[in-house]
């Protein structure tokens, strides 16, 4: 059996599957389900993905992707059942655009040109895209430098790529080290709302932390550094080093909770050097 067979044999049975689940004699939590309620799953789902390439876990990357995979058909049952669509409208809807989108690796017996770059690729597939919206007969969405890129991305992600359109058009610091002085201008501010005295102006604090996190953000731009990846390290690196202190205290026989501030650092710079 070709490995081509399989998958699709596989990918039936999880159909079938989900569909049972969906039943009347199915699963009451599945059947509660709302294509709303599915989410939080979806992002989850999405970043478990993300973790185990991030680790190399490629038995771990193999079961997160069936995961990952199982959310697009309950989706996608769900958007059945309502007489939207069906999985195979999604998968021959995939399909057939990457067949119309690369003709030249489908249509080269029709005589299209070979591209030779990814960037000759990327402005083809632009083109043909623009031809299909023409075709359709649909108007085409009005287009700004900023649209495309989608807002449910995380905030930091998003921020990247905002600041990396518009430093296509030449709209950006000359330099890195212009970004480390306006991150100093937004940690000033946000310094001022917090010593202002009195009730802090949660409002102000708020934009004046947004502007914080998006001057980073671009400073990660101009370092070549992806600021989720970047975060993730650190949450990382954070959790490693906090969970090895937990289990040197532990062995002591005392309480994290009942250490001073004081102990507390001491553990952590320990911890640090492990």
């Amino acid at each position: 059996m070709s490995e081509s067979t399989r998958a699709a044999e596989e990918f039936t049975r999880l159909v079938d599957i989900m569909a049972t689940l969906r039943g009347l004699d199915g699963c009451p939590w599945d059947r509660e389900q709302t294509i709303d309620t599915l989410k939080p799953f979806v992002l989850e789902e999405t970043y478990e993905v993300i973790e185990a390439i991030d680790s190399q876990d490629h038995p771990a990357l193999c079961e997160e992707l069936g995961d990952f995979v199982f959310e697009a058909v309950f989706l996608a049952q769900l958007e059945s059942e309502a007489g939207h669509f069906t999985i195979a409208d999604s998968l021959k809807s995939i399909a057939d655009k990457l067949v119309r989108r690369h003709p030249h690796v489908f249509a080269r017996e029709a005589g299209e040109a070979p591209l030779d770059s990814a960037g000759q690729v990327r402005v083809r597939w632009e083109e043909i895209k623009a031809q299909e919206t023409e075709s359709s007969g649909a108007s085409p969405k009005p287009k700004t430098l900023l649209s495309g890129i989608a807002s449910a991305l995380p905030a930091l992600l998003r921020a990247y790529h905002i600041g990396t359109r518009a430093a296509a058009v030449g709209f950006d610091w000359a330099g890195s080290g212009e970004v480390v002085d306006k991150i100093q201008e937004e940690v000033d501010e946000l310094r001022d709302v917090v010593n202002a005295g009195g009730e802090i102006d949660h409002e102000r604090a708020e934009e004046e932390m947004g502007d914080l996190l998006f001057s980073i953000a671009n400073l990660s731009r101009k370092l070549g550094i992806e600021p989720e990846t970047a975060l993730r390290k650190a949450n990382d690196k954070f959790t490693k080093r906090f969970t090895a202190m937990e289990a040197s205290i532990s062995d002591t026989g005392r309480a994290i909770a009942q250490m001073t501030l004081d102990e507390l650092e001491a553990e952590w710079q320990r911890a640090k050097t492990q």
